[in-house]
């Protein structure tokens, strides 16, 4: 109760807190001189000064004195060694015991300048802080027991020779382990990032695994359909031929029948002439030179035109040639894995020809270009790869959608760049794949002026070119579903060869990144 009683006498009317810096005007009673300094000058606007207090009126504002004693008091409880403020912010280095406190600004002040008090959360409860067994300030940390301690604790057996640390040390911890956290959460992040671009690469893998399970299903039932038909058509042309060869045989012995018949007949004629006795009854039977005279067969003319081992064979070679071009079909889409890369050379682009700055797509122009006139340029819509092939098996891709008239093929760096001998096809030096006519989608393929139409309709616009230089092998392919083969040319490669394109109002662009060596 007196120390309630104390509290109400130190307390400021105006801030309802302990006076600081106390002041009192002619009235005697004592005010905080920043409260008192905050009123206004003057109350109601009649240009007079009255107390908070006692509401004494002055006709000017004024003059305060410092209170001395009450300034002593502030000091002495601004500066007791152990005081808390039950509601206001606690100094763990003065919490025990507890006693009343102040809170104000000079309280404050006093205690940031010593830098042994820590100001704590006053939400935090003091008896949380305390030791349960030695009701002493919990400052230490027994990192052995992870328990907070006090003086006393660390004194006792049970946490004698274990490594102690003040508070504030353990509390430095919590600092690397808040940045150990951050780093964890950095790391953890990154590999979460790897994870999820590991599972991007797992579903692309798994995705292109079945991309690839599903053209080989495709493929090889492609595969099986046509062993299926070559076998129907080989047996439906056995079945014929044994037929037809059957039908030939039975009028062979039909007639052979007939034959034997008339023989029989003569033979027993010329028994019963050979039992007669009197030889004035042969000697006048008619015709008998023809019966001791029967004409001469030629058995090879009446079989040898119906012997089956010529056919035989005919057949074995044109199912082997068959099963051939099914086998270098499989070769060119699983065995030649990467497409090679082709970059179209400029300096041989004719100059009514645009090319791509990847090198990738030519494109035809009325705009004729100016570049310089070379023995290596050639005159007319046409330009050949920069690189060449001289050995091994490799296979590059072409795009003819939106060209009008288009040739695709491979040369000899010896062909022709002027002259009508120089397009694709009409020399001895270039192997190509076109087509001039827009509307009815059907392709040839030429080579030395030869002009080879092929006989099925084209459904693509993509088009592959697969060369094996040492089995001297350059197909064409059409890019459907499954790929179709066109046409293969044979030849004894005798230079390197070189990608060669030609359009025609319209583009044609090259894909390929790598290549098998």
């Amino acid at each position: 109760m007196a120390s309630a009683d104390l509290r109400h006498e130190l307390t400021c009317s105006i801030c309802k807190d302990i006076y600081t810096d106390s002041v009192t005007p002619r009235c005697g009673h004592n005010f905080c001189r920043v409260c008192i300094d905050r009123l206004p000058d003057t109350e109601g606007g009649y240009g007079e000064y009255s107390c908070p207090e006692s509401r004494a009126t002055f006709q000017r504002r004024p003059p305060l004195q410092k209170n001395i004693s009450l300034c002593n008091v502030e000091k002495v409880l601004s500066t007791h060694p152990h005081h808390e403020e039950i509601t206001g912010i606690r100094c763990t280095y003065c919490v025990d015991p507890p006693v009343p406190a102040v809170r104000s600004c000079l309280h404050l002040r006093i205690h940031s300048k010593g830098p042994e008090h820590v100001l704590t959360d006053p939400s935090t409860s003091l008896e949380i802080r305390k030791c349960s067994v030695y009701k002493k300030i919990l400052k230490y940390y027994c990192s052995e027991d992870a328990a907070c301690i006090c003086v006393s604790c660390s004194l006792v057996i049970k946490h004698r020779g274990h490594r102690v640390e003040m508070l504030d040390d353990a509390s430095k911890k919590k600092k690397k382990l808040r940045n150990g956290l951050q780093k964890l959460i950095t790391k953890r992040k990154k590999t979460e990032e790897t994870v999820q671009s590991l599972e991007e690469r797992k579903r692309k893998a798994q995705e292109k695994a079945a991309g690839e399970a599903e053209r080989v299903t495709a493929l090889f039932i492609y595969i099986r359909r046509r062993v299926d038909d070559l076998e129907k058509k080989v047996l439906s042309d056995i079945s014929k031929r044994e037929e037809q060869e059957s039908l030939s045989l039975s009028d062979v012995i039909q007639n052979l029948e007939i034959k034997k018949d008339e023989l029989s007949r003569k033979m027993r004629h010329i028994e019963e002439l050979c039992n007669m006795t009197d030889p004035l009854t042969v000697l006048q039977e008619p015709d008998t030179g023809d019966l001791c005279d029967p004409e001469e067969d030629d058995g090879g003319e009446t079989t040898g035109g119906h012997d089956g081992s010529y056919r035989g064979a005919e057949l074995i070679s044109h199912i082997s040639h068959t099963l051939s071009n099914i086998i270098r079909d499989i070769n060119v889409t699983f065995y030649v894995q990467d497409p090679a890369d082709i970059l179209l050379d400029v300096n041989a682009a004719a100059n009514n020809l645009l090319i791509s700055d990847d090198l990738k797509t030519v494109t035809w122009t009325w705009n004729i270009q100016n570049r310089p006139e070379t023995a290596e340029r050639f005159q007319y819509n046409q330009v050949m790869s920069g690189r060449r092939f001289t050995s091994g098996r490799h296979y590059w891709d072409v795009d003819i959608r939106g060209s009008v008239w288009w040739m695709v093929g491979m040369c000899y760096p010896s062909i022709d760049r002027r002259g009508d001998q120089s397009p694709i096809g009409d020399n001895n030096k270039s192997w190509g794949l076109y087509r001039k006519m827009v509307y009815d989608n059907l392709c040839s393929v030429r080579h030395d002026s030869k002009v080879i139409p092929l006989p099925h309709q084209i459904s693509s616009d993509r088009f592959r070119i697969y060369l094996d230089y040492e089995a001297g092998q350059l197909s064409f392919y059409e890019l459907c579903d499954p790929i179709r083969h066109l046409h293969t040319f044979t030849a004894a490669f005798s230079e390197p060869l070189h990608a060669v394109l030609c359009v025609y109002r319209g583009s044609i662009k090259i894909s390929g990144i790598s290549c098998e060596e």
